[in-house]
């Protein structure tokens, strides 16, 4: 985790929202989605004040609507699960333009959009404002697991090793006139996938000797110490307890 690594989802900036510590924003978006969840589904406007409440953190973040928007769209395979939901669910059913449209299914896909949408800003929100070898520190800080913290490194720096390589070979299947047109040609897909595979296990062991060599003991050391103060506690923490807030008023009123 010594080395920096961009990642796309990441807007370099200098905002008060990107020089919180990463494991500041870590535990404010994890507590803030808790709350949403939370949240009953019938209180309606209180999904609205928390659209708002992320979108007052994106213009303290200068995170433009139409960076956050494109980012949005990954929850397309959810939303399509919920257009399905008042149509295949039971119970009592209601007119909706000429539709027979099921009344718990209507609740149920607004459910699932409403959370949904705003649990993937707000995950989106912390990528933006955070570099990965940040949220690497800041899950080390809060004293995740250490083998998990070390597969994610290994997995974020070794990625665009194996996708590199998957475009060599690529290019090299290109340069011989190969063009996959057909199933009759899934055969040297398959077997390309199986070389990446192998390369990858072999680049591994290779890595995990290097490592070893240099007195690997199976904890990385940690080269910067995080931490916050108490202000950028306040300041993180004033996301998910403004929604509490909100949630409670939800369930009461």
């Amino acid at each position: 985790m010594g080395a920096g690594h961009a990642h796309r989802l990441y807007r370099s900036g200098h905002s008060p929202v990107h020089r919180l510590p990463p494991h500041t924003k870590l535990t404010a978006v994890f507590a803030f989605v808790v709350v949403v969840v939370a949240t009953p589904r019938e209180a309606m406007w209180a999904f609205g004040v928390y659209a708002l409440l992320l979108a007052a953190v994106a213009a303290l973040a200068r995170v433009p609507a139409g960076f956050l928007l494109r980012r949005l769209l990954i929850e397309v395979p959810f939303v399509a699960f919920a257009v399905l939901l008042p149509f295949v669910a039971e119970g009592e059913r209601v007119a909706v333009l000429g539709m027979s449209l099921s009344v718990s299914g209507l609740w149920g896909a607004f459910n699932v959009l409403a959370k949904g949408t705003l649990g993937v800003a707000a995950s989106v929100l912390l990528a933006s404002t955070t570099e990965l070898r940040a949220l690497l520190l800041g899950l080390q800080r809060l004293r995740l697991p250490p083998l998990l913290v070390q597969i994610a490194s290994f997995m974020i720096r070794y990625g665009d090793v194996v996708t590199d390589e998957m475009r060599r070979m690529r290019i090299a299947r290109e340069s011989r006139g190969f063009e996959a047109r057909g199933v009759r040609h899934w055969g040297v897909l398959a077997k390309s996938a199986g070389a990446l595979f192998i390369r990858s296990y072999e680049r591994g062991e290779r890595v995990h000797l290097a490592m070893i060599s240099r007195g690997y003991t199976g904890s990385m050391p940690v080269i910067d110490e995080v931490s916050a103060s108490r202000a950028q506690w306040s300041y993180a923490l004033a996301l998910p307890v403004t929604a509490l807030a909100v949630c409670l008023l939800g369930w009461s009123l």
